[in-house]
């Protein structure tokens, strides 16, 4: 019987002695092609004998591996962790998706072997393809809970759990979100918070913290980005003082840029993962608002939720026509208007490409934007910041019941 993991550990999880898992060079090929057919439908459900041998298989990313122990914590059963981290050309780059341990640095990784797991939680490129490998590996009897989008082959996740960036169908496997799940550990915030409150107490109010996350596509943040960022924060700030923290996804041009421009009433904090005076959760609970990135969903999420004023700085799209288009054909071949036929027939084909695998469901981060700015969470930067109020209500509880009404079938 596994072993309940306390909230929060997730961050910092022992590491579980290595089984070297065989090389699958020689079967890459076959597998993607395996792949693109997806597995025949298995009768999983749980036994009456016990509760369900639950693996939540995470990654790198803190963000996205708070949302998992959410749910997880939320659903008050058994879980083990499975942490696998990718190889260093894989932080960043994308590996090719389909089930595989190829991307993966097994040195740091956690196990996986029998017995395998009833149900998988995971979220993220490169954790859902370990999952989709665990999953071929109990011939298909693993049910594959997805918190995101999935890249491709919707028949094999049992769900997918989508926040409001994903352009993903309305499907019966398919929940999704007003918001992503995330939200700031509270005692963390307030333990922080007596550990740092002296050392910024000297500092003019209004405290304004700059959160800066990193490029992603489809949009541009470099040199000349950041220094258009500092400055309208600069000027959001006023005669308070800015605090700016970047983050693991920071590039480091960008960072020299922040260096050389920082206003005299800023202070600028480096990220590392090895530092051990982070001060951001400190910053959440002692900061008077915020100016976030458009990049970094959590991090705007984690702040609307704690009811605090934010502003988002929207990243400028890359050059050239490729970002629009990109844009404009996965909104018609994945949305398209009902009452259009030829709308309706990109909406087919859209759909059949995917199932194929061919392409994959699209993102826009602006949505989120869009949210925040509609419910008074959030302005654009440069307007000024919203008042405090109301919170975004809290979905956890509607993901839990149809987590357990899945697991009861």
């Amino acid at each position: 019987m596994s072993a309940r993991v306390p909230a929060g550990i997730l961050s910092g999880y022992p590491r579980r002695p290595i089984r070297q898992i065989p090389d699958l060079n020689n079967e890459r090929m076959k597998e993607a092609q395996q792949s693109m057919h997806g597995p025949a439908e298995h009768d999983v459900s749980v036994e009456a004998a016990g509760p369900p041998r639950i693996w939540l298989v995470i990654g790198d990313k803190p963000g996205d591996n708070a949302q998992v122990e959410i749910i997880a914590e939320a659903l008050g059963m058994p879980f083990e962790i499975r942490r696998v981290l990718p190889k260093q050309k894989y932080v960043l780059g994308k590996p090719f998706f389909y089930p595989s341990l190829r991307h993966l640095d097994l040195s740091r990784s956690d196990a996986l072997e029998p017995p395998w797991p009833d149900v998988i939680l995971t979220i993220g490129r490169r954790p859902t393809m370990v999952a989709l490998w665990i999953q071929k590996q109990a011939a298909g009897r693993s049910r594959i809970i997805l918190l995101g989008r999935p890249k491709r082959w919707m028949q094999r996740y049992s769900l997918v759990i989508a926040p409001p960036q994903y352009q993903v169908p309305d499907h019966p496997r398919i929940f999704k979100l007003g918001l992503p799940l995330m939200r700031s550990p509270e005692a963390a915030i307030a333990k922080a918070t007596d550990i740092w409150r002296e050392r910024l107490a000297d500092l003019p109010r209004p405290l304004t913290t700059l959160l800066i996350g990193g490029p992603t596509q489809p949009f541009r943040f470099d040199a000349d980005t950041a220094r258009e960022l500092l400055t309208a924060a600069a000027e959001a700030a006023g005669s308070g003082f800015l605090y700016v923290s970047t983050s693991r996804r920071t590039p480091p041009e960008v960072i020299t840029t922040l260096e050389k421009n920082l206003p005299d009433n800023a202070r600028l904090y480096r990220w590392s993962p090895d530092s051990a005076d982070n001060p951001y959760q400190a910053l959440l609970g002692l900061s008077d608002r915020f100016i976030v990135t458009g990049d970094s969903i959590s991090m705007m999420v984690e702040i609307a939720r704690l009811g605090k004023p934010l502003a988002i700085f929207p990243l400028p799209y890359r050059g050239g026509p490729g970002p629009y288009l990109q844009r404009l054909l996965a909104t018609y071949l994945q949305q398209g208007r009902p009452d259009r036929a030829g709308d309706r027939l990109l909406v087919a084909v859209g759909r059949a490409l995917h199932r194929v695998g061919i392409i994959g469901f699209a993102r826009d981060l602006t949505a989120t934007h869009r949210i925040l700015y509609e419910r008074g969470w959030a302005t654009p930067l440069g307007q000024g910041f919203p008042a405090s109020g109301p919170t975004p209500a809290d979905e956890l509880h509607r993901v839990v019941e149809r987590i357990r009404a899945l697991l009861a079938r």
